[in-house]
């Protein structure tokens, strides 16, 4: 049984930051791209960052790109969000998930294209 379990959100000032971690199991985790996702309060899901299982290609979301930084550790089957200089628009849920690609280069900014998610940790930013 395949899952992915967050951590790491909580409540933080405008300017701090926060590292979330996601750590698979259940997974071969190198054959699979892994994303990240938020959803605020009213508003759909929407796409933060991906990167490929070999850390060779990497994808931001134009608004936390400069300040969001995507990591993984294949031996740890675990990925990581560093979110710095945080502001309040960035409060939501953040979700990790798993996209079966085995290409090196492939990462997807689609939600359909991943196949599995984790149950989502809060992230609030005060102003």
């Amino acid at each position: 049984q395949v899952q992915l379990v967050e951590s790491g959100g909580g409540l933080v000032q405008a300017g701090g930051s926060l590292r979330l971690s996601c750590a698979a199991s259940g997974l071969r985790f190198t054959d699979y791209a892994m994303g990240w996702f938020r959803q605020a309060p009213g508003k759909e899901r929407e796409f933060v960052a991906a990167m490929s299982w070999s850390g060779d290609s990497i994808t931001y979301a134009d608004s936390v790109k400069g300040r969001f930084t995507i990591a993984r550790d294949n031996a740890k089957s675990t990925v990581y969000l560093q979110m710095n200089s945080l502001k309040p628009e960035d409060t939501a849920v953040y979700y990790c998930s798993a996209s079966h690609n085995p290409g090196r280069y492939s990462v997807a900014r689609t939600e359909s294209l991943y196949n599995y998610w984790g149950q989502g940790t809060q992230v609030t930013v005060s102003s």
